[in-house]
């Protein structure tokens, strides 16, 4: 599975030790920013292109998923879901990494590197990427109201 991470200076250390992480679990992983720790970064510059990417990859029937990171995660979650075809989770336990890929086919996790140790990080990650979509049909026709929200047909 390919994985696209990216983060602003908040979440710098814990992108770059996810990065071994994910390739250590097979993962292929290509980093969108940012590339140095900058105090000044603003995190829409390197959420977008990681959420795009993912959208575009999407969009071509390809299995790929996002990490992005930042202080709390919030914001780079509401960056993220402006993209269509994105459905972001701020991940910040256990069940909250687990439903979002059981019940919402979620393909970004959003964490919080100021409210997280970089263990937990990686045990909510390995779980994430473990979880599978339940593919029951309430939450796909779920999913398909989401979608025709984006299209404006709702």
């Amino acid at each position: 599975m390919k994985i696209y991470v990216g983060t602003d200076h908040a979440g710098f250390k814990l992108k770059e030790d996810l990065k071994i992480f994910l390739k250590n679990l097979g993962c292929e992983v290509e980093d969108k920013g940012a590339f140095e720790f900058n105090e000044a970064d603003d995190y829409p510059d390197f959420i977008y292109p990681v959420v795009k990417t993912v959208a575009e990859d999407v969009n071509r029937g390809l299995d790929s998923r996002g990490i992005v990171i930042g202080g709390s995660g919030q914001g780079e979650a509401i960056v993220a879901n402006k993209v269509k075809g994105i459905r972001a989770a701020v991940v910040y336990d256990e069940y909250s990494a687990e439903m979002s890929r059981k019940h919402n086919d979620a393909n970004i996790i959003s964490l919080g590197n100021r409210t997280l140790s970089i263990a937990k990080a990686k045990d909510l990650v390995k779980l994430w990427l473990e979880t599978p979509f339940s593919n029951e049909e309430r939450h796909k026709r779920r999913i398909e109201k989401i979608k025709a929200i984006e299209n404006d047909n709702f």
